[in-house]
């Protein structure tokens, strides 16, 4: 079975950059979509970014189009968000989430806190 461990998540200033990495481990991993949530207190958990199994295709949530990153790596068996220009706004628990032959993400990692100050 696998699992998910985030890693990479602090404490930064606006405008600054962090690196989100998530850890699958178990077999069959190149075979699963991979994806980024993230939740502020309060809020809705809110899609960020989606990479199917090969890392040729990926999706955005509107709000971080253009300034975020995701990418998987399936010989070290590695999903990353690059994150810069960092707002307040993106301040939330980021989850790794992951799916097999599925719509619906139902592997989740136990969260990594990005804080981000003005």
């Amino acid at each position: 079975q696998v699992q998910l461990v985030e890693s990479g998540g602090g404490l930064v200033q606006a405008g600054d950059s962090l690196r989100l990495s998530c850890a699958p481990s178990g077999p069959r991993f190149s075979a699963f979509d991979m994806g980024w949530f993230r939740q502020a207190t309060g809020t809705q958990r809110e899609f960020v970014a989606g990479i199917d199994y090969s890392g040729m295709r990926t999706n955005y949530g509107d709000s971080v189009k253009g300034r975020f990153t995701i990418s998987r790596d399936n010989v070290k068996n590695t999903v990353e968000l690059q994150m810069n220009s960092l707002k307040p706004e993106d301040s939330a628990t980021y989850y790794c989430a992951g799916r097999f032959r599925s719509n619906d993400y139902d592997l989740w990692g136990r969260g990594t806190q990005v804080t981000v100050t003005s």
